[in-house]
């Protein structure tokens, strides 16, 4: 916007409280503030702050609750047929370069006591490995396995670009190809305060945040990628988050449900531990396969229990998904079609008697599982959580580094175990993917050979 638009902008929604700043900043600091927040959205976020919290959310409606169809975890892979024709209908969809890998990593990690991006947190228990090298590794051994070249598309957001992009400059890319990897910023939203006032963030910025994990879908499509991508043959998009080092990039099996259901958009979900706990739930909504975030849901329907006694709505969401590429292009044809939500957290303001200070605030921002029910065909798949499920968002308890560290541990001693190894309890083993991938891969690599294991083993 020009200045004269920027100025009618906020004298259109009452916002005297930033023009009076505005009006008090030399001319450079006019310059500097119209060039940070220009481009930004504001009638979408008074609209949003008019739509949502102006008002409480409808809660979701019982009645339009019910359970989806799930691909259950076979009782034994090797003679179950279903998995063995999926297997191969995603090896082909693997060495036919059809399949790209997205990794949301727009967070930072101050949750767990780490300055820099969570992608640079260091997380493997033998040798430290950072959440990106652990993913990156990933992709390259199944590049290598297939014969391919898999694009790598990384989504960092303003408060972490930068970093990320010299993480991987110095760290080689991980000796993936750097013309395979790729680099997009998510979109940004002013915040409000609970009154509807915009906030700033220092003298020449408005504070705003990431909208959201769905945003992802919108910045794939405005950064051109999405466009190349499809004009390059590939069909598929395995998406995950960068803070489960347990997820399996561009799985076979997954991408063989996914193609077997001419699915747009699969999921992953595990059993939910308890009905406790704090989970997204993939569900039917009035027909439709949805997610609905655990504080949307009727308590009730957390709680509720089958004629066994087990959970009824078991299904955990695990935030690992396939898109079709094409879908996600209809996703955007016509604007970003992904609904808003907003949320009360904290945010800094610039109080100029007594400097920074922290207040409540509203942020807005889209979720990309609510692309679910936008899709004419959906798969659901359920994995093991020891397997595949090991989210690291806490700085301690449940969900934290350690609790990582250990089903990592876990997980490549059974793999060790199942090549009819012994292995102590005290010992810590690391895998990396470039040595396998799973455990039929180990059993393979020390078929006849022996391995003591007296402390740490790492094998590569």
């Amino acid at each position: 916007m020009t200045e004269q638009e920027f100025l009618r902008t906020l004298e259109l929604f009452d916002q005297h409280q930033v023009l009076d700043h505005y009006r008090a900043l030399s001319f450079r600091q006019k310059e500097a503030f119209l060039g940070a927040n220009g481009e930004l959205d504001l009638y979408l976020a008074f609209k949003l702050y008019k739509t949502f919290c102006e008002a409480a959310p409808d809660p979701i409606d019982p009645a339009a609750v019910s359970t989806p169809d799930v691909v259950s975890i076979p009782k034994d892979p090797t003679r179950d047929t279903n998995v063995l024709t999926a297997y191969t209908e995603g090896e082909a969809l693997l060495r036919g370069q059809k399949v790209a890998v997205l990794i949301v990593a727009g967070g930072q990690g101050s949750r767990l006591g780490f300055e820099g991006p969570k992608g640079t947190f260091p997380l493997s228990p033998v040798k430290g490995k950072t959440l990106f090298q652990l993913l990156a590794e990933q992709v390259m051994a199944i590049s290598r396995r297939y014969s391919v070249t898999i694009p790598l598309l990384i989504m960092t957001s303003g408060d972490n670009h930068n970093e990320t992009i010299t993480f991987f400059r110095r760290n080689k890319f991980f000796g993936l190809d750097p013309r395979a990897v790729h680099f997009f910023s998510q979109g940004v939203l002013p915040t409000l305060s609970l009154d509807g006032k915009l906030i700033l963030k220092d003298k020449v910025q408005l504070h705003t945040s990431p909208n959201g994990h769905g945003g992802s879908l919108k910045a794939l499509s405005d950064s051109g990628l999405l466009s190349r991508l499809i004009e390059s043959g590939y069909e598929e998009l395995f998406y995950c988050q960068v803070d489960n080092p347990l997820v399996k990039v561009a799985d076979p099996l997954f991408l063989g449900y996914h193609a077997m259901a001419r699915s747009q958009v699969s999921t992953k979900v595990v059993r939910r531990r308890n009905v406790k706990e704090k989970v997204g739930v993939y569900l039917k909504l009035n027909g439709k396969d949805a997610i609905a975030e655990y504080s949307d849901l009727d308590e009730r329907y957390m709680r509720a229990l089958d004629e066994k006694g087990d959970i009824l709505y078991w299904a955990g969401n695990t935030a690992i998904h396939i898109f079709s590429l094409s879908f996600i292009k209809d996703l955007n044809r016509d604007g970003f079609a992904l609904p808003y939500h907003c949320a009360k957290k904290s945010a800094y303001m610039v109080s100029s008697d007594r400097g920074p200070a922290s207040v409540d605030v509203w942020k807005f921002e889209t979720f990309v599982f609510d692309a679910i029910p936008f899709a004419k065909r959906t798969c659901c798949m359920e994995v093991d959580r020891d397997e595949e499920f090991a989210p690291v968002k806490n700085k301690d308890g449940n969900d934290s580094p350690e609790t990582a560290r250990t089903a990592m541990l876990n997980l490549h001693s059974a793999w060790l175990c199942k090549a009819g190894l012994a292995v102590p309890a005290s010992a810590r083993i690391e895998i990396s993917p470039l040595y396998g991938l799973g455990p039929e891969d180990v059993v393979e690599k020390l078929d006849g050979k022996e391995l003591t294991i007296n402390g740490d083993v790492y094998l590569e």
